[in-house]
């Protein structure tokens, strides 16, 4: 069996005799943000005289960006912004996690340090939003990811062979199929006890590879949940000692790779007769692949090009394809929607460790605005940041 951490093995019953201690009426607040690698997520914790009932009750904070890839040492402190607030399911009520913007000293939003790349996707999502709001635009985003131990090999694989063939353990059950439930129970649960809107999950087709589900969020809230149901899941591997790790190709060869694939409507796509605009949609998202492929992974691409192969149940990367049914497409269209000609589509495409403030931006933009004005503005954005 592959490793865990020696922390996991501390003595849970001890910690939990601590935390049933009362905290004299005030609240512990961690503040989560998106370090410089534009996928790492961050965290600290500060005390506040009382719970907070709203976000408004949050105050802004800062930490060091010389550590976390986002700032010089000689002008490293960041802003934290605070956009949404959680439950805490770790420490409780009246604990809460908070998501936060990342800003500069010149509150601007951060940059990768090293390539002036963008990295708080969430002000340029939250302006797209706007701008089609009055299209009440769905979103799901179904995020797979591979438990490890933190030796980096797949848990509960061989450590010196491979676990049989893909095939019986999508949707498997069976203590030869099913590999970590454990934590895929407990991230459930502490999902649905922080407000996440988690739809369901389920085992997928490789052999410790994992998949939840999130929505349907309308507009920048699918971007602020999925983060921090991710960041439960980072968490709640911690206590085990496991690691789950979001790369599109975990295992090289004849295994799945993780992909985060993003459920799609508009309210006129919901409606009667709402097939036609399914298709338009389809049609624009084909114009500007390109452009959507250098969205869908943090590296512009290059984490992909090693899962979107044609193979595995994805399509080539370097073509564009739709059809009913079909997960070998860029866009499925799900049978159902295409007998009621009513619904949703869902794109392919993104890779499991995907900025969904990103992904969701580019989506809404190419759809229901202006693609190339977009791009040109993204384009113009980091020429700034430079």
């Amino acid at each position: 069996m592959a490793s865990v951490s020696i922390s996991s093995q501390l003595n849970k019953a001890v910690r939990q005799q601590y935390m049933s201690l009362p905290q004299g009426g005030k609240s512990q607040v961690t503040y989560i943000w998106i370090d410089g690698t534009g996928e790492g997520l961050r965290n600290k914790t500060r005390t506040l005289d009382q719970e907070p009932s709203t976000i408004l009750d949050i105050p802004e904070w800062n930490f060091d960006g010389s550590s976390t890839y986002q700032a010089e040492g000689s002008n490293s402190d960041m802003y934290l912004v605070p956009v949404r607030m959680f439950r805490d399911p770790f420490t409780h009520d009246p604990n809460k996690l908070v998501l936060c913007e990342v800003l500069k000293y010149n509150r601007l939003p951060a940059v990768i340090l090293c390539i002036y790349l963008e990295t708080n996707h969430r002000r340029r999502c939250s302006e797209v939003m706007e701008k089609v709001k009055e299209h009440c635009m769905w979103f799901g985003m179904e995020q797979e990811y591979t438990l490890l131990g933190i030796d980096g090999h797949p848990y509960s694989w061989p450590l010196n062979g491979f676990p049989g063939p893909q095939g019986p353990y999508y949707c498997g059950v069976g203590a030869d199929n099913a590999y970590g439930r454990d934590v895929v129970e407990c991230h459930y649960k502490a999902c649905l006890y922080a407000g996440i809107n988690i739809y369901g999950t389920n085992a997928e087709v490789m052999p410790s590879q994992w998949e939840f589900q999130v929505g349907p969020c309308e507009g920048i809230e699918m971007g602020d949940q999925l983060w921090v149901a991710r960041f439960l899941l980072h968490r709640v591997c911690e206590d085990f000692g496991v690691v789950a790790t979001l790369d599109p190709k975990p295992m090289k060869g004849n295994w799945n790779g993780a992909g985060c694939h993003t459920n799609v409507s508009t309210k006129q796509m919901r409606e009667e007769d709402g097939l036609q605009f399914i298709e338009k949609a389809i049609e624009k998202l084909g114009q500007n692949h390109a452009a959507h492929i250098r969205s869908y992974d943090p590296r512009g691409g290059k984490d992909n090009m090693r899962r979107l192969t044609g193979l595995h149940e994805t399509s080539n990367i370097s073509d564009f394809s739709a059809g009913v049914a079909n997960r070998g497409a860029s866009i499925r269209i799900p049978r159902q929607v295409g007998q009621e000609r009513k619904g949703y589509f869902e794109d392919r495409r993104p890779a499991a460790n995907c900025d969904p403030y990103a992904v969701t931006a580019i989506i809404a933009a190419t759809c229901l605005l202006e693609p190339e004005q977009e791009v040109e503005k993204q384009d113009t954005e980091e020429e700034k940041s430079n």
